[in-house]
């Protein structure tokens, strides 16, 4: 996801793909756990994701 596209996000849309991000990034972790994945740097850029929404959406509440 663009910069771009998380700065004309809702605050609950926000909040949402926070959630969505970090089940995904749990499910990789547990499947590199497992067997290693083929491209792990998925995990990295899953992470930085979480990184950009919360930033986006500290910005929004503070803004508030």
């Amino acid at each position: 996801m663009k910069n771009a596209d998380i700065k004309k996000l809702s605050i609950d849309e926000l909040n949402e793909n926070i959630k969505v991000e970090g089940q995904k990034l749990h499910k990789l972790k547990f499947a590199h756990a497992i067997s290693p994945i083929e491209n792990p740097m998925q995990i990295r850029d899953t992470r930085k994701n979480i990184a950009r929404l919360q930033t986006e959406l500290r910005s929004k509440v503070l803004a508030k």
